[in-house]
């Protein structure tokens, strides 16, 4: 049977990365992620899906940020009954961040149906807590670095990707081919997450492109953060830091705590403003595989932060006129209780929205680092006065020359490489270099696009 794949997600965008292998009646997804940002790809979030749920076998992910693993709760509710694979760091991480994204969106729309600011109504969650539990009970962990049959003619190679707590590049052996998917590449000696693991070789190749066109800043992020921090306080403001609850919120308490031993920081009070972030930082102590602190290192360093963990203690951080750090999910500003936080701190120029990772198109964050003189929030516009700055070097995506690095790691090139998971400039220009500087043949799909493997 001719095997085929198809680009159901993560194709001219960096969200909603979903990639279908098929043969004959078997069908594989890997990755099964939600779509975020502009309204035209959120809305494919309640599209009728591509293909029954139920007609899929399995489902490998290669790491829990919602965007790779959010739509499954959706998944399992409409049918898909089979296991779902992945890394033993992304399985508990995701026992966190499904919950969380059920709430949330049981929330939003509590809150859009009780101020009537919806479109819809009711306005209902794409899906509940409850159901993202049920999706839970199907997740498999597999061993990083052991090769695992899971079906006939089907094997699994989980590598280490160095992005986030369990992050994997998939290794798939499927009907005799040898097809890799990158996912979500880290940085090349990041002071905390570990290196990507280099592969030898594929048939073919997925790789992401998120920074495919751009290079991070070659700057120190502590003096950065540092420089930020005391002009906003001297000026008597509060920095709010939308933090992606996995990775970034860790990895900015680790610098926060560094320079606070080192007397720099003086004793600006640092909140973490999110029940999910602050699980996370716990399964990180629990995990020093994934990454080069040691259990001890990561509780000193996470010591740095007071907890926020009601909604009573947030609203009150939020009225507190004094001056201070605030830590809070979603990185992108698309949700949570970070919202709450830039309405109130967003009119004021003696404060600073300050920003620690990518800003996929459409979103707040992506608009506020674009210039915008005002931004909607819960129905209403906010006008925007408070400094906004980026931590661009403190991405947890390795940039064009990192994904690069790691592509001359493969001994054998793949016969086709597929460039994913970026924006389209971002992409090309990834294209680009790979044809010119390693000579391989490389395609950069569209959405939908079903391609058969020779």
């Amino acid at each position: 049977m001719p095997l085929k794949i198809t680009f159901l997600g993560g194709a001219g965008t960096v969200t909603g990365s979903k990639y279908l292998l098929s043969s004959g009646e078997r069908k594989i997804l890997v990755d099964c992620g939600l779509f975020q940002g502009l309204k035209q790809l959120r809305l494919r979030n309640w599209a009728k899906f591509p293909i029954p749920p139920s007609s899929i076998s399995a489902v490998i992910l290669t790491h829990a940020h919602l965007d790779h693993s959010g739509y499954l709760p959706a998944l399992v509710r409409d049918g898909f009954s089979g296991p779902i694979y992945a890394s033993h760091g992304t399985e508990e991480v995701c026992g966190i961040i499904l919950p969380d994204s059920g709430m949330l969106q049981e929330r939003d729309a509590e809150f859009a149906n009780k101020h009537r600011f919806s479109k819809h109504s009711p306005a209902l969650p794409l899906y509940t807590a409850d159901d993202a539990h049920k999706a839970l009970e199907q997740i498999h962990s597999l061993p990083i670095g052991e090769r695992r049959e899971i079906a006939p003619h089907l094997a699994v190679t989980l590598r280490r990707g160095g992005h986030i707590l369990g992050a994997s590049i998939v290794e798939l052996e499927f009907e005799g081919h040898k097809i890799v998917f990158s996912g979500d590449l880290g940085q090349f000696g990041d002071p905390m997450m570990v290196d990507p693991t280099l592969v030898s070789d594929a048939d073919y190749l997925l790789v992401e492109s998120t920074y495919g066109n751009r290079k991070h800043e070659q700057l120190d992020p502590e003096a950065v953060l540092l420089r930020i921090v005391k002009e906003t306080v001297e000026h008597g403001g509060t920095i709010v830091v939308p933090a992606f609850a996995v990775g970034r919120a860790q990895t900015l308490l680790y610098h926060l705590n560094r320079l606070r031993r080192s007397g720099r920081l003086g004793q600006v009070p640092v909140f973490l403003d999110s029940p999910m972030a602050t699980d996370a930082t716990e399964l990180l102590t629990a995990h020093p595989e994934d990454h080069r602190l040691s259990a001890e290192e990561c509780r000193a360093a996470f010591s740095i932060a007071r907890i926020v963990r009601h909604p009573e203690e947030s609203k009150a951080l939020t009225a507190d006129p004094m001056p201070k750090i605030i830590i809070s999910a979603s990185g992108m500003a698309t949700g949570g209780r970070v919202l709450h936080h830039i309405k109130h701190y967003i009119g004021d120029p003696k404060n600073t929205i300050l920003f620690a990772g990518f800003q996929a198109a459409g979103t707040r964050g992506a608009d506020l680092l674009a210039g915008a003189t005002s931004i909607k929030i819960h129905g209403a516009y906010y006008p925007v006065k408070a400094r906004i700055e980026n931590l661009s070097m403190l991405s947890a995506h390795a940039d064009a020359d990192g994904i690069m690095r790691w592509l001359r790691g493969f001994q054998r090139p793949p016969k086709t490489t597929f460039v994913t998971h970026g924006e389209p400039s971002a992409s090309d220009a990834l294209r680009r270099r790979i044809e010119e500087e390693l000579h391989w043949s490389c395609v950069v799909p569209e959405h939908m696009q079903r391609v058969t493997l020779a």
